[in-house]
């Protein structure tokens, strides 16, 4: 594995509303659907003259609130959880980092803070609805083809987002009525740029997918089903199904989304011997047997050792990427532990702090064998409580020095001052879920089965290649 720099990628989330229409082509085209309903854009108050409880729906959702209930994590206590109030070992915490422009010394500006990729003008999403808020919902980031944004200052001072035509009310009008159902691209305007790169954080949602062939995504290829994120993620009142395994809240209580969950797969084979497997393996095990195969994708994060790239003018945590790489397998019964903020470090038995753990065992008859990307990251730790502390990245990607980031999180997180330290490893692990390929190119019985298969038998319980050491049967 090769090391790099995550400023030495410059596909921030905004220049990749760009690198994904251009990639992807005659995808789409949408029609002026909404051209008879009204002339001029004015923001999101021109939505909701027709659509405020759908607006009204959206700001209960998790792409707005970035928090849910949180069902399928089994120390959340009932606590309403998810990006805007827990951390990760990314970019680690929305708080400190959420809108504003860093600068290098340069004076360019280098980004823009998390606010970027949520779907709203700048505000952040306050759990009470109000006028204000409802107008702060971006429609168009998720409905408009083409539609693009930048941050800017009003008068007042105040730092908001607007379409980058703002001033040419004939353009915004055009791009305003483009509207339609998501698509793959408008997802990918910020689930590929998550992390500070294309494809860094989940690996297995690359811009690729945007007009991928049949080779790299059987559902989502053009020539093929040509399946748009929303045939299998969309829910009820602007509601997403799905939460892998390593998001802490669930949009849709009580609906799963799994490959069986659908109407697509409920008897995935005409071999019964594949289809005794499907018992204990989920689909992805065979079906992506390789992620990040275009767009290299971090494997390892280490804030501890701060990271300079002369051409950008820009810091950055040393990254390790990773390209065409093997999932991890691990049991995963749905249920997850979560590592929280301001609660001792769960510590695993290497050593390192699990953030994301799915739960399940061999034992457990909900279990499922699933694939995962491995996430290593090194983080800093409180000395006396062992809380993991976020760090306010926003201005350590401008100079560099980690300390104060450190000091100035603990300080907007915790309320304590001139904290002292030390750095940990921590794990996550991260379903992939995505980039399916035919079932030619599906995993065969020695991939797993033989000498050198990908399979780790003991870490999941076996006492060896269950081939060789046919293991007693599992719990029904």
């Amino acid at each position: 594995m090769r090391k790099y720099r995550l400023a030495a990628v410059l596909l921030v989330p905004l220049l990749a509303l760009v690198f994904v229409w251009t990639r992807s082509g005659a995808q789409e085209t949408p029609k002026n659907t909404h051209s008879d309903y009204y002339e001029h854009y004015e923001g999101t108050k021109t939505c909701l003259k027709c659509h405020e409880k759908d607006a009204e729906n959206f700001f209960h959702s998790q792409h707005y609130q970035w928090r849910g209930e949180t069902p399928k994590l089994v120390n959340a206590n009932g606590r309403k959880l998810g990006k805007i109030n827990t951390f990760n070992d990314f970019c680690t915490s929305p708080t400190g980092n959420w809108i504003g422009f860093v600068k290098n010394s340069r004076g360019e500006v280098i980004s823009r803070g998390c606010s970027t990729c949520h779907a709203g003008n700048g505000l952040k999403p306050s759990e009470t609805m109000s006028r204000e808020q409802l107008e702060n919902i971006d429609c168009l980031i998720c409905h408009a083809s083409g539609y693009r944004r930048d941050l800017y200052q009003n008068e007042k001072g105040d730092l908001l987002w607007k379409p980058i035509l703002w001033k040419n009310q004939e353009g915004l009008d055009s791009v305003s009525k483009r509207i339609s159902k998501p698509t793959r691209v408008m997802c990918l305007r910020c689930h590929s740029a998550s992390g500070g790169g294309p494809n860094f954080k989940r690996g297995d949602i690359e811009y690729k997918l945007a007009d991928p062939d049949r080779s790299y995504d059987v559902h989502m290829a053009s020539e093929g089903k040509n399946m748009q994120c929303v045939a299998c993620h969309a829910g009820e009142n602007h509601r997403v199904l799905g939460r892998g395994a390593d998001l802490a809240g669930s949009d849709t209580i009580g609906k799963d989304l799994t490959c069986e969950s659908t109407a697509c797969h409920s008897a995935p084979h005409k071999n019964p011997v594949l289809n005794r497997h499907s018992a204990s393996l989920n689909c992805t095990v065979c079906h992506i047997p390789r992620f990040a195969r275009t767009d290299a994708t971090d494997m390892v994060r280490d804030w501890s050792k701060p990271s300079y790239n002369a051409e950008a003018d820009k810091y950055s945590a040393t990254i390790t990427l990773q390209k065409d790489v093997t999932p991890v397998y691990a049991w995963f019964n749905g249920f997850t532990k979560a590592q929280l903020l301001g609660e001792p470090a769960n510590f695993l038995p290497d050593g390192s702090v699990g953030i994301m753990i799915p739960q399940g065992s061999r034992d457990d008859p909900k279990a499922k064998i699933y694939a995962f990307k491995l996430h290593k990251a090194r983080l800093p730790l409180l000395a006396d409580k062992n809380w993991l502390i976020p760090i306010t990245v926003e201005h350590f990607f401008s100079s560099g020095q980690i300390d104060p980031a450190v000091q100035m999180a603990a300080k907007e997180m915790y309320d304590l001052s001139t904290i002292k330290y030390t750095w940990v490893e921590t794990t996550r692990y991260m379903g992939i879920f995505h980039g399916v390929q035919p079932k030619e190119q599906a995993l065969k019985c020695m991939d797993c089965h033989g000498p050198k298969g990908v399979m780790d038998w003991k870490a999941l319980g076996y006492k060896g290649n269950p081939m060789s050491l046919k293991p007693p049967p599992r719990k029904n």
